[in-house]
């Protein structure tokens, strides 16, 4: 059986190819928020295409006592950064007092430190009243990128996009509620891991994201 060809070249690609499905956006003042690492090569191209303001868009989960890969939500990075709670899990672990508020300080921290170490001390991007587009690499539960739009809606935008260029159906189908428009160039059937859709799915190093948006800072400032 002959194995189709990828998709994409690499996230460079997929970036340019997913920019030209939202070109509608582009008179909107558009802000795209990438996940990183991976969706930052992506995301870095739909901004450039849209001449929009560019950043990353980092989500911490709030583990569960004794079970961290639990989730019982999740800490969303911001102007106002948000708190996106799992009642059902939370009600089901039933975790100590104090224990979600600790946590998520912790996650706050976790999350400042990054973002110093990606952008320094520019402040983030306010998306209030602002349309939003939200890029990863790919989608494959979903849980993640549910976090980061339902933290980014509680800031208000005045419309909320998520772009990727790949992912099932079925996850799409779960993240309607959460924005207002899903921009998806492939959903291939049956699917397996994204990066599979992808020649080139090298891991994206930190060194890459902080000079991609170095590079996106020059074009504004460029740009006025």
């Amino acid at each position: 059986m002959m194995l189709e060809a990828p998709l994409f070249a690499d996230r460079r690609d997929a970036g340019r190819r997913l920019a030209a499905a939202l070109t509608g956006y582009r008179d909107r003042n558009p802000v795209v928020l990438a996940l990183p690492r991976g969706g930052v090569p992506v995301g870095f191209e739909v901004a450039k295409a849209l001449h929009a303001e560019f950043d990353v868009l980092l989500v911490r989960k709030i583990g569960a006592p004794y079970q961290p890969e639990l989730g019982l939500g999740a800490v969303v990075d911001g102007s106002e950064p948000q708190v996106v709670l799992n009642r059902s899990v939370v009600d089901a672990v039933a975790p100590p007092p104090g224990y979600i508020e600790a946590e998520m300080q912790r996650q706050l921290a976790e999350i400042e430190r990054r973002r110093r170490h990606y952008t320094g001390d520019r402040p983030p991007p306010t998306p209030s009243g602002r349309t939003v587009i939200v890029v990863d690499d790919g989608i494959a539960t979903g849980g993640t990128v549910r976090a980061a739009l339902r933290g980014i809606r509680r800031s208000a935008p005045e419309r909320l996009v998520l772009a990727v260029p790949v992912a099932p159906a079925d996850s799409l189908a779960e993240l309607e509620p959460e924005c207002d428009d899903i921009v998806c160039l492939a959903t291939p059937e049956p699917f397996s891991a994204f990066g599979q859709h992808y020649r080139d799915f090298t891991q994206t190093e930190d060194d890459e994201v902080m000079r991609l948006l170095a590079a996106a800072r020059k074009w504004r400032i460029a740009a006025g």
